[in-house]
């Protein structure tokens, strides 16, 4: 195992618990992040163990520039609860089980840049896991450390949770391989999901009430300035045409004269 530390500075550097960057892509990859992050969280609760989402993976004392943000990670053997980030030189861990909720645009940076640090800091495993199934066959793949290099894990199970993972839609179901038995997401948790989604349906579907009225407005206004163009036509049509008769007047009246 590789691990990239740094000697200790003379002044410790500010270590930033945020970016100002969103959580997920899309909602359906926030969807998955939480759901895997609260039922891992309850899957490991009681153990010298925690597990952070989307927060700060510094792996270099000294340069808080070299960091990444993983979707879920799981640290075993250390104090359980949550951090503003996670630094390895003081919690003296490298996150065993790492979880990314890919995407088309974010298919390089994980396949390559994040596969190749969690290869070298020594991660387990490194499971990616595409809610859209946008470039994943089967939406979900993972990786397991063998030597200094990963291997795909072809039965899709995690020795280090003792569970086995199945996709069903857009997230990951959990079960455990000694039992079988489905670990499922809190109540609170899928009554807080509920609502959120109840609210983007809402929000989603006033938007395209709103952007349909719009089109509409839209239409109406085109089909006024086509009757009003017909109009202007017709007037200048007509207009040649008095002209014309003018013109056929004024030619008559001089043969007769």
């Amino acid at each position: 195992m590789t691990t990239l530390l740094s000697p200790t500075p003379t002044t410790e550097p500010f270590y930033p618990s945020a970016d100002g960057e969103p959580v997920a892509e899309t909602y359906d990859h926030l969807y998955a992040l939480l759901t895997v992050l609260e039922v891992l969280r309850q899957h490991l609760e009681g153990r010298q163990a925690t597990v952070l989402g989307n927060q700060f993976l510094y792996y270099a004392q000294g340069y808080p520039r070299l960091r990444v943000a993983p979707d879920v990670m799981v640290i075993f053997d250390v104090a359980p609860g949550g951090r503003d980030n996670y630094k390895i030189w003081e919690e003296g861990q490298v996150p065993s089980v790492i979880f990314e909720m890919t995407s088309e645009s974010t298919r390089e940076h994980d396949q390559v840049f994040k596969r190749t640090l969690y290869e070298q800091l020594g991660v387990q495993e490194y499971w990616l896991f595409d809610p859209k199934g946008e470039w994943i066959p089967g939406q979900l793949q993972g990786y397991r450390l063998r030597g200094e290099q990963y291997e795909p894990i072809q039965d899709f199970c995690s020795q280090p949770l003792q569970l086995r993972l199945q996709v069903e839609g857009k997230l990951i179901g959990f079960y455990r391989q000694d039992t079988g038995e489905k670990l499922l997401v809190p109540d609170e948790l899928a009554q807080a999901l509920r609502q959120e989604v109840f609210a983007r349906q809402q929000a989603e579907a006033e938007a395209e009430e709103e952007r349909q009225r719009a089109e509409q407005e839209r239409q109406r206004a085109e089909q006024e300035r086509q009757r009003a163009e017909q109009e202007r036509q017709r007037a200048e049509a007509a207009e040649a045409q008095v002209e014309q008769l003018r013109a056929k007047l004024r030619e008559l009246g001089s043969e007769l004269e």
